[in-house]
């Protein structure tokens, strides 16, 4: 796991938002410093050196993280076509999250926990199916890149309404499931596993961000902590073959086409209603 980052220097416009992001990272315990741009020659020798530099850039786009070569910056307009209500329905995650009292009334939606939210893409396609998103990501680089992405998203009007409905917590989801004042309906983990990817850019991009987060090494604390939050449904992501998570055997399964969908009902718990 990367211990420090440079976040380099792209004009007066951003000097706020770099300084800003600088003292967050410092806080947060990583290295970080403001460099300029560094040329194409210094890059391929510090390659050579075998220097696994990783660096964050602000312009008009918004902040992205890159290594010289690959470039990652959150955009969920991307995704927007998947969240059109006949895709939505379809989508594997949304049935296994969904319950049977989505439509509670207005103001009125299910509490879903991400404890491992990544980059945010699941979490929105959940927001978008009514639930009310509370998300976790531990790693400050990446928790950075995901608000920046929810900052710009929320001005977009095809997505204001969605993004009203996720909530980012930056620290430790273990911690937090043990300290939590309520109990969620849904608990959702996604522990990083090496995917196959479809291209080498998107595996590279996977590889990127593996620099900043390695895969859950505490799967069965991770995994008792949702539990003992007393959800009503934990739902777990798995590769398509692999083992089960923490070795605990799920109620029921969907299946995709690499990955499936582990899900624990307990019926016992019972479900939380919130008010807007």
């Amino acid at each position: 796991m990367a211990e420090s980052i440079h976040i380099l220097e792209t004009g007066a416009d951003f000097e706020a938002k770099n300084r800003k992001l600088l003292e967050h990272l410092k806080a947060q315990g990583l290295q970080a410093d403001i460099r300029g741009e560094i040329n194409g020659e210094a890059r391929k020798e510090r390659q050579k050196e075998n220097h696994k530099e990783l660096y964050l850039r602000y312009d008009e786009n918004g902040l992205a993280l890159t290594d010289g070569n690959i470039q990652i910056r959150g955009d969920f307009s991307d995704m927007l076509p998947r969240l059109r209500y006949d895709n939505l329905t379809h989508e594997l995650l949304v049935k296994a999250a969904r319950m049977k009292d989505m439509d509670r009334g207005p103001g009125r939606h299910p509490v879903i926990l991400d404890a491992t939210a990544g980059m945010g893409q699941d979490s929105l396609l959940l927001a978008a199916a009514g639930f009310e998103v509370e998300m976790y990501e531990q790693n400050p680089v990446i928790a950075a890149l995901l608000a920046d992405c929810l900052e710009r998203a929320g001005k977009n009007p095809a997505l204001t309404e969605i993004i009203c409905r996720m909530h980012l917590h930056e620290g430790d989801s273990i911690e937090a499931l043990k300290n939590l004042k309520f109990s969620p309906d849904v608990i959702y983990l996604d522990p990083m596993f090496p995917e196959r990817q479809k291209s080498a850019l998107v595996k590279k991009k996977f590889q990127l961000l593996h620099q900043l987060e390695v895969p859950c090494q505490d799967e069965e604390i991770l995994l008792k902590a949702a539990v003992d939050a007393r959800p009503f449904k934990v739902v777990v992501k798995r590769p398509l073959k692999g083992p089960n998570l923490a070795g605990m055997k799920p109620g029921y399964s969907l299946t995709g086409k690499a990955i499936r969908y582990d899900c624990f009902v307990f019926p016992g718990n019972e479900v939380r209603y919130t008010e807007k």
